[in-house]
Parts: structure tokens; C-alpha cells; sequence
């Protein structure tokens, strides 16, 4: 149950409100004696969807009842009291489909809802709601309705208002299935009793299930799910193992210091409110808030918490909101939440959010690094019950942090006593003891107490075997050239110039002792990339290994980049630990593929060094490298992806306009698509918004990137279900296209394409198909019928005519598509069991259910020979043989298949796939 998918029905008749449900972009459930009052149709339909208190909202939309239709007049007495509303506009949301249950059994089963009761309302814009729950009663589930017990019971109503008026058409939910809409029945009003009507009926009509297939949330099906007592006691007590962690807590540093007297204050600061944030004391401000040691200390918290008997413990880098996302939607998916499916991130999330403010469990949530706090607002947890809070780290110093209720605590250097400490406790522990004299304290005076300039001069130490005194001289004798490594108003106090100095003293170290000549352009490549970490597989590919081996230091004066081998990947390596042994960044294989880190304060100083002529070559390499490694299809390397995803941001920022001028690199179009192939389709909106804006600045609005980056956008829009603004930035990209391009460029074709897609989206299928036929005859004239982008265009089409009804011609068409990929590209290429798989679904939807089975069975075994029994792909097409089988009355066999697949997915992927697959389409 989803509080953002709350409806407040409101008509022009007299009382006329209720509740409803958002089932579909554009798709209200509810009563129908709602909108039918007193057997007349209502003239009006208002619908309030959302809820200020649980995110942004609500959003004002007309509607009209579209089931039953109201065009055949007065439905009959016994028609069911249920609705269906069309909105004027879509409603973004971020859940998932809707699942549909049928109580049985004997045995009571909980349930829960929400909706509008007049008691609830209030004389604001919104209405309170009012939270449902109770049980089905044993009579209840196996009789024609549902019966609803509610253990808390309203207060009388205003005036002769009825206490439940309102609540009618509120969803009815068990075990994360909607099982009925709420009516009202006055014959049982003083027992304290509602009732439901079975939603199961209302899918056994046709019409019904066709609305609600067609137009509800991307992966809608009719499909009943069984509901019992005991698959919810079940789902409870056997699928998640306690506790939970999500996320690599940091390991603490050597020679850790507690911090007795901080400790003290984040603990007061706990008790006082749930959320805590660490930041840098106020005289002790360090540009990007670096080396004062905030991750440390959350880490000390989050390893006591699991150590205390914490139940849910999550880690989350929180530099970017997308990272955030992620973590939480696999702590949904670990704790088995209620609708969660791994295959929606941002819906996911918000599941877990809810869990977190409901639970009574002990749970804490570490946000590391936050860079933009207005922008995790949304998804900052709270705990209603008190048994969780937040600790996060953030360099940031505004407003910002003291809002909704969250409570700041400044973090200092090391006193004196914790720096003398550290030093002896780090020294000891290594063995060297004997390295330390009585200018220890003298030394990390000199080094401002700085906790990372500590780390650093101890890692220097160790390593070249130098005292106390001897570092001491060295580092005061050192002259830096960093003299702007820091803002000036951030360097208040000098501690800028001291950190950068005690960076080039380990990196002078590491230089000095890299037989290889690769320490410099290997540090220089990761100062480019992500802090928080980005694959060790980047230094085994071709662009990398080439930039080493042009641009490696000569190992001697008379030696010529050209003179030196071929680096290989085992070299690159050793380079890499190489600077981890001088502390200058973090090489661990078992983090990947976030294996290597560089701390952001470091990464700074490099680049700022790195001669600005080599800015260029070094952007490409690393940007041709992140290309080299990104898995083709996203979906089965989600940790991956995510990684390069975020690496590649900052590479993009690091690099300026090095990378966009004088044509964009491919990278920053793969950046967009992953957003998009992540079902980020917020996020992708956001980069794709500031990809025109950077093309236009740089190159124009008539450049083919620029219109390359708003067909993306345009793409974006879609899949966001904001389908209007798609649709009208897609026809003017094409007439651009057209008018600089021509007729016949294949960016026109493509434009052309994509807006019949958006046009078929937006319900507008007739001109869709008209658009789609002319790309047809356009790249049969121009490439040729048996052109692979003919076939894509072709298969577009046979999509088009089924779904306007022309099932006989899309039929036609899509198996002449898989006739063709067959002949020409084998009975085994990727778009063949594209086509095939595709051409099955078409059969299903068009009432051949005997050939949908069998040609279903073939791609499931063409599939399982090809890619694998664990590829996606093969999980997707074992879950639409399982449909075809429940559609032909196998039901038996369906239900093995599903119990295996759904097995599969929690395994590998951590959610269900898709019961649909993706039709082939063409080039963005």
C-alpha cells in the first residue's frame, strides 16, 4: 500500500466524496456509488491523488468514470460497486504493478487499507486519512464479499454524517495483494463493519481486465494471486534472517581513537532526536570536509550497532541520491517487504522508508558523504516508534542540516592527547616503535591535529623508516607548490597548506620507490574518477593500459615513452598497491567494483597539479575505459553499472568541456541510457535536462548532439509516464531533424520512430501506426526490406496494429518479422529470440494461447541452451511460459514454474522479472 497512490474523490452531488486508488499512470479503482449517486451519473469528477504527508502532493486532476461506461446508461442493480476513473493527465509514481489476491481458507486473514472517512476530514485542501486495519473473518473468506472487521472504531460524525461515509472505494489489501474496494453496508453499521467488494469478480469481466492490463502500472497483469492466514504467517517468520546488514561498513583505521568526549555528544544528540549529522567544526572548515575523520566515526557507530544487537543496519554513500536509492531498495528486497520486487528501484526505496517509520525493530541508517541535502530530503528515514535514527556525514555547512528535525554535530581535529596517541598506537602497532622521539608531539602540532595528515605522516614514516624528528625537518623544510589547493575562504587557519604538503611528501615517496615509472599517470587517471570508489577491472582494459604505457614517467633521461613495452595489467596493479602502501589511495579486490578509492581531498591536490595539457588525453582515456567495461545490458550487473554510472559523473565534472567539445563522447550518451535501463527515470530526466542545456551552450541547438540528447530527453519523459511532454519535445526534435538533417537521414528515421512510440503511449495509436507504416516503406527504400533497422521498424508496427485491435494484421506482420530474423540472421541471434519471444507474447494477447504455449516453450529452451538457465532473459521468458500455461488452464505447471522462478530472481537478481519482454526498438 503506497500513501502516494491515495485518491480523495470529491463530485458536484450533494456529500458526493470517496476514496480511490491509483492503479495506473491515468487509472483510479473505486466504489461506484460514488460517482453514481442516487442513480444518477455525477457531473462532475475531481481527483486529489497523493498525500502531503507522505512526499510531494496532491495532484489536482479531472476524470471521467471509463468503466462501467457510462454511455450505456444506468448500469443494471446487481452490477458490482466498483469504479473505474480516467484521469486527465498521468501521475508519475514510483511502485510497482499491482498485484491482485482472492482470500480462502477458514482462518481470519489481516488486512489494511486507507481512505477519506468523513470523521477524518478536516476544512484544509486535503483530507486526513485514515488508516484500515483488521481482519476477514472466517465467513468472510470464503463468501461472495468480504467482510471487514476494524478494530478501531470512528467517532460519530459531524452533524448526521455517517462515521464511515468516505471510506467507500479505499483499496483493501492482504499480504501486499489488493484483494477489494470498501463499500459501505448499513445493515451492519452497528456492528462496526465494513465490506469489500472481491476485486477477483471484477477481473473475471472482461472489460475490467482489459482497462487494467492496458492502462495500470508497466507490468499489470489479471492474474490472482491465492491469499491465506498462512502464507502471511509464512512470508513473516522464515524469509528474512536476522539481522540485516546493507552495505561495506568501513573497516576502522589502525590506531583508531575512540573519541570519548565525541562520542558523548553524538549520543546526546541521538537522545535529543533520531537524526544525526557530522560535519567540520565551524573555525575548522576544510574544503570539501575531508581528513577530520566523520566516516571513521560513523563506522564506529554502525559496528556497535550490529555488535549491540541492532536488527537492520544499512551503509549507504550518499554523494549522489541514486546511490541512496539503491541501498534502500535492497534492504526492501533483503527484508522481504510487502510488493517489493527488485525490479523498481525508486518504489522499492519508498517501501523501505515506510518499514523504517513503522517497525519497532532496531534499525540504523548510515548516510556517508552527503554533497546535496535538499535533494535526499524525500528519502530521509524516520522512525514513528523511536527504535531507529540516522547518523550521516556531510562537508556541507547551511541551513540545510538543522532542518526536519535533525541535529548537527560539529567534529574537530584530534586534541592534542588523540594526536599523540594516534601516532604511538600506529607506530607500535607496525613495529616501529623505535621511530618515535620526543618531537612526536612537536609533529603533530605541526600537522594541525589533522586526523588524514596523521595518517599520511605515519604511513610516510613506516615506510621510508623515518623518526619524528627527521619527518619534522623534512616536512617543514618542504616547499609546496599547492598554494591554492584549498578556497580561501576555506583556509582560514593554514591546515589546506600543511595536508597538501604531508600528500606530496607520500607521493614523492611512492614515486621514488616505482620501478615501473607508473605511479604518477595511475594517480592522475584515479583523481578523475569517483572517491567513493570505481572498478579494479579499469586498469586490465586497452585505453588504460595504452595511456600508461605512452605517458609513463622514463625511467631514465635518456629513455623515450616510445621506447618503453607494452604496460601490462599485472604492472598496472602493482602500481596500484603500490600507492596504497603510501596511503595515497585504497586498492581492495574484495570491494569491487568499487576496489579502488581516493579520497577526495587527494584527488583534488592531483588534479590540481596535473599539467593542464594533459587534461584532454587524460578525460578520453578514462572515459574510453569506463566504455571499455560497461556491461552491454545493465540489468544483470546492477552493482556494476551503478558504479560506473557514478564514476562517470564525476569524471564528466572533473573533466569540464574537455569531453563535449568538439563532438560528445560516447560516454556521456551511456551515462543517460543506464539511468534510463535502471528505471531511474527521474534522475535520467535531470542529466538528460542538463545534457541539451550543455550541447546548446557548446554547440548549439541545431547540432546533432543537441538533438541526440533531446530525443533522449524526450525518451526520459516517457518513461516517467509524463507522456504529454514527451510527445511534444519528440515532434519537435523531428521536425529539427528534418529540417537539418532530411527526410531520409537516419536520425530522422529514428526521431520518426520514437515519437510513433510516444504517440502509442499517449493512447494516440492510429497516428502512431500511420507514422510507423511511412518508417517502414522509408527504410525499405532505404536500407532494404531484409536491413535489421527494417525488421526493428517492422516489429514496431506489429506491435501498433495489435494493440489498436488489428490483431489479425500484427499477427501477420510479427511472425513475417520472425520469418525473416530467422532467414537472415539464424535461428540462434539475439533479435531472433527477440521476434520469437515477442511473437508469442502476441499470441497470448490475442486470444492464441495453444501457439503462444508452444512457441513460449521454444524460446525457454533456445534460452536456456543459449544464454543460460540464470541469464534474465531465460528468468523472463521461464515467467511468460508460466503465464501461458495458467491462460490454457495448466495451472499446476505454471505454479512449479513460478515457485522456480521466483526462486531464481530472489537469488540473482533480488526481485521478479518481467512478465513481458521488451519489444525490439530502434537506435537512440
Amino acid at each position: 500500500m503506497d500513501p502516494q497512490r491515495l485518491v480523495w474523490v470529491r463530485t458536484g452531488a450533494p456529500g458526493g466524496s470517496g476514496s480511490g486508488y491509483l492503479i495506473g499512470p491515468q487509472l483510479v479503482l473505486t466504489a461506484l456509488h460514488v460517482v453514481l449517486p442516487e442513480d444518477r451519473w455525477a457531473g462532475q469528477v475531481e481527483a486529489r491523488v497523493g498525500h502531503p504527508q507522505y512526499g510531494t502532493g496532491p495532484v489536482l486532476q479531472q476524470a471521467q468514470v471509463c468503466w462501467p461506461d457510462p454511455r450505456r446508461g444506468i448500469p443494471p442493480e446487481n452490477t458490482l460497486d466498483v469504479a473505474l476513473l480516467w484521469l486527465d493527465g498521468p501521475v508519475a509514481t514510483t511502485s510497482g504493478p499491482m498485484r491482485w489476491g482472492q482470500p480462502h481458507g477458514v482462518i481470519p486473514v489481516p488486512f489494511q487499507g486507507a481512505g477519506f472517512p468523513a470523521f477524518a476530514a478536516d476544512t484544509g485542501s486535503v483530507a486526513h486519512f485514515e488508516y484500515l486495519r483488521g481482519e476477514l473473518p472466517t465467513v468472510s473468506t470464503s463468501s461472495a464479499g468480504w467482510v471487514l472487521d476494524c478494530p478501531v472504531w470512528p467517532a460519530p460524525g459531524h452533524g448526521a454524517v455517517r462515521p464511515w461515509a468516505g471510506a467507500s472505494g479505499s483499496a483493501i489489501f492482504c499480504h501486499g495483494q489488493l484483494v477489494g474496494v470498501a463499500v459501505e453496508d448499513n445493515r451492519t453499521m452497528g456492528e462496526r463493519r465494513l465490506h469489500a467488494v472481491p476485486i477477483h469478480k471484477a477481473l473475471n469481466l472482461p472489460d475490467f481486465a482489459k482497462l487494467v492490463t492496458r492502462h495500470g502500472h508497466p507490468g499489470t497483469t489479471a492474474l490472482l494471486e491465492e491469499v491465506t492466514a498462512e502464507s502471511g504467517a509464512i512470508q513473516k517468520s522464515d524469509e528474512v534472517a536476522w539481522p540485516v546488514q546493507v552495505g561495506v561498513v568501513p573497516t576502522l583505521a589502525s590506531a583508531f581513537q575512540p573519541r570519548s568526549s565525541l562520542r558523548e555528544r553524538i549520543d546526546q544528540a541521538r537522545a535529543d532526536g533520531g537524526s544525526v549529522l557530522l560535519t567540520h567544526k565551524p573555525t575548522r572548515v576544510l574544503s570539501g570536509g575531508g581528513g577530520v575523520g566523520k566516516t571513521q566515526m560513523a563506522a564506529a557507530f554502525a559496528i556497535d550497532a550490529l555488535k549491540g544487537g541492532a536488527d537492520v543496519v544499512v551503509w549507504a554513500a550518499a554523494t549522489e541520491v541514486q546511490q541512496v536509492i539503491a541501498q534502500y531498495a535492497q534492504a526492501a528486497v533483503r527484508l522481504r517487504l510487502p510488493g517489493v520486487t527488485g525490479q523498481f528501484p525508486e518504489a522499492d526505496a519508498r517501501a523501505f522508508l515506510n518499514w523504517l517509520a513503522a517497525t519497532r525493530r532496531r534499525w540504523l541508517v548510515v548516510l556517508d558523504d552527503i554533497s546535496d541535502l535538499p535533494a535526499l530530503n524525500q528519502w530521509w528515514p524516520v522512525s514513528q516508534t523511536g527504535t531507529g535514527w540516522v547518523l550521516a556525514t556531510t562537508r556541507l555547512k547551511d541551513a540545510h542540516l538543522t532542518g526536519g528535525g535533525r541535529t548537527r554535530v560539529d567534529i574537530d581535529v584530534y586534541t592534542a592527547e588523540e594526536a599523540d596517541a594516534y601516532l604511538r598506537a600506529r607506530l607500535t602497532g607496525d613495529g616501529m616503535e623505535h621511530l618515535l622521539d620526543d618531537q612526536a608531539s612537536a609533529l603533530a602540532e605541526k600537522l594541525g591535529y589533522l586526523p588524514l595528515a596523521l595518517s599520511h605522516a605515519a604511513a610516510y614514516m613506516i615506510n621510508e623508516e623515518l623518526t619524528c624528528t627527521a619527518y619534522l625537518h623534512l616536512f617543514s623544510c618542504q616547499q609546496t607548490r599547492l598554494d591554492e589547493v584549498l578556497p580561501e575562504t576555506a583556509d582560514t587557519e593554514g591546515y589546506g597548506r600543511q595536508i597538501t604538503a604531508t600528500l606530496l611528501l607520500s607521493l614523492n615517496a611512492a614515486q621514488a620507490a616505482d620501478p615501473t615509472g607508473l605511479a604518477v599517470p595511475v594517480l592522475r587517471l584515479a583523481s578523475l574518477l569517483d572517491p567513493a570508489g570505481h572498478p579494479h577491472a579499469l586498469w586490465t582494459s586497452r585505453p588504460l593500459l595504452d595511456y600508461l604505457t605512452a605517458h609513463r614517467t622514463p625511467l631514465n633521461r635518456n629513455e623515450s615513452p616510445a621506447q618503453t613495452a607494452q604496460v601490462t595489467p599485472g604492472q598496472a596493479h602493482a602500481a596500484l598497491r603500490l600507492l596504497h602502501r603510501y596511503a595515497v589511495l585504497t586498492c581492495d579486490t574484495r570491494t569491487e567494483p568499487r576496489a579502488i578509492r581516493i579520497h577526495a581531498l587527494t584527488a583534488r591536490a592531483v588534479r590540481e597539479t596535473t599539467p593542464a595539457l594533459d587534461h584532454p588525453l587524460l578525460a578520453t582515456a578514462a572515459a574510453d575505459a569506463l566504455l571499455y567495461a560497461w556491461p552491454e545490458v545493465d540489468q544483470p550487473h546492477a552493482d556494476l553499472a551503478a558504479a560506473l554510472r557514478t564514476n562517470a559523473d564525476a569524471l564528466i565534472d572533473h573533466a569540464q568541456d574537455h569531453l563535449r567539445r568538439p563532438n560528445g563522447h560516447r560516454i556521456l550518451y551511456r551515462v543517460g541510457r543506464s539511468l534510463l535501463d535502471a528505471g531511474l527515470a527521474s534522475a535520467a530526466i535531470t542529466y538528460w535536462q542538463k545534457m541539451v542545456t550543455e550541447c546548446q551552450r557548446l554547440q548549439g541547438g541545431d547540432h546533432p548532439d543537441t538533438l541526440a540528447a533531446r530525443a533522449n530527453l524526450a525518451t526520459s519523459y516517457a518513461q516517467a509516464r509524463r507522456t504529454n511532454e514527451g510527445v511534444e519535445l519528440a515532434e519537435r526534435v523531428l521536425a529539427d531533424n528534418e529540417r537539418l538533417l532530411g527526410e531520409d537521414h537516419p536520425g530522422t528515421l529514428a526521431a520518426r520512430g520514437n515519437l510513433a512510440s510516444l504517440y502509442a503511449q499517449a493512447g494516440r495509436v492510429s497516428e502512431a501506426i500511420n507514422i510507423e507504416e511511412r518508417v517502414v516503406a522509408d527504410r525499405e527504400r532505404l536500407l532494404g526490406k531484409d536491413h535489421p533497422d527494417t525488421l526493428t521498424a517492422r516489429g514496431n508496427l506489429a506491435s501498433h496494429y495489435t494493440d489498436t485491435g488489428r490483431t489479425r494484421e500484427g499477427v501477420q506482420l510479427a511472425e513475417r518479422v520472425l520469418a525473416d530474423r530467422e532467414r537472415l540472421q539464424g535461428e540462434d541471434h539475439p533479435d531472433t529470440l527477440t521476434a520469437r519471444a515477442n511473437l508469442a507474447s502476441t499470441y497470448a494477447q490475442t486470444g492464441h494461447s495453444d501457439k503462444a504455449v508452444e512457441l513460449m516453450e521454444k524460446v525457454v529452451a533456445d534460452r536456456e541452451r543459449l544464454l543460460g538457465e540464470d541469464h534474465p532473459d531465460t528468468l523472463t521468458a521461464r515467467t511468460n511460459l508460466a503465464t501461458s500455461y495458467a491462460q490454457t488452464g495448466r495451472t499446476n505447471e505454471a505454479i512449479g514454474i513460478e515457485e522456480r522462478t521466483v526462486a531464481d530472481c530472489e537469488r540473482l537478481l533480488g526481485g521478479r522479472p518481467s512478465r513481458h519482454p521488451d519489444r525490439p526498438r530502434r537506435p537512440r
